[in-house]
């Protein structure tokens, strides 16, 4: 498609490829009367007159009209200053609408076309916003979490002075909660089918990546149980004594003290122990 100004007026004309209505029309294969070139043609209107008119239907909940206009500005008045806040305003208003798809694309359309614009930051929060709001139950696949995680990370490693880096890192903080959790369900389901290294291996992946999420003392707990329907009793005990360490108050640690005790065994730490050097790295250390 090319579009072009015609002289005397403010209107874009688009020239078709070969054989289009006019083709047809000159080589007799369609009459005047059937050509209809008003779909041809689309008024130019000032980016401003259209900026604004974007943001009364988007104040007033009309959506779909608000994306029409923002995207007439990128038509018509395209990498204007103008045409990149609609970009950005076109992205907002198809989050609003809950077609996160295209608003993702056309935040990151922006987000790399000005990366150094004032509002690239607010552009890739979006984009975060997006993936955040498709969040799913740990009990299905956490795609949406994962991608939560890297998006808001952008936010808050690319504009740290950003005033979307504290929501940035609250959503980054429950999207990775959601992470441990479903690691924790896939343990919990190997642990129960006494498939105790695939459980031992979720339990660990938790402790050691999701250490600042509330499941790290169930996976602590878990861990204790598991080494020791394994016999492998100073894993078990380390596991029961970092969790000690780190959360004295914990039911979870309540559980695996009692749990040793039906061995004649209490907590110990073997400092040598992955968990123990886990352990070091714990929030509640």
């Amino acid at each position: 498609m090319i579009f072009k100004r015609t002289p005397g007026r403010a209107r874009l004309v688009l020239l078709a490829a070969p054989m289009t209505a006019m083709s047809l029309l000159v080589s007799g294969c369609m009459s005047e009367k059937d050509l209809d070139l008003s779909s041809y043609v689309e008024d130019v209107e000032p980016a401003d007159v259209l900026y604004n008119q974007g943001l009364a239907n988007l104040e007033a909940g009309r959506l779909k009209e608000a994306v029409a206009k923002f995207q007439a500005i990128d038509r018509q008045h395209p990498y204007s200053e103008f045409g990149r806040k609609a970009l950005v305003m076109t992205a907002f208003a198809q989050y609003r609408q809950g077609n996160y798809d295209d608003s993702v694309a056309n935040a990151s359309r922006f987000v790399t076309l000005y990366p150094s614009h004032p509002d690239a930051a607010y552009a890739q929060y979006i984009i975060g916003l997006c993936f955040f709001r498709q969040i799913r139950d740990v009990t299905q696949d956490q795609k949406e979490a994962r991608r939560t995680v890297e998006a808001m990370d952008e936010v808050i490693s690319r504009w740290p002075d950003s005033q979307y880096v504290e929501d940035a890192k609250a959503k980054k903080r429950f999207a990775r909660d959601q992470l441990a959790g479903k690691e924790m369900q896939i343990g919990r389901y190997y642990l129960e089918r006494r498939e105790y290294i695939a459980s031992v291996k979720r339990f660990r992946y938790v402790v050691e990546v999701y250490s600042d999420t509330r499941h790290v003392e169930e996976a602590l707990a878990r861990l204790t149980e598991t080494y020791y329907a394994m016999g492998l009793v100073s894993e078990a005990q380390t596991a029961a004594a970092v969790l000690g360490h780190n959360y004295p108050d914990s039911q979870w640690y309540r559980d695996s003290y009692k749990l040793l005790q039906t061995g004649g065994l209490e907590p110990r730490e073997n400092r040598g122990s992955w968990i123990s050097k886990a352990g070091a790295m714990l929030v509640g250390s």
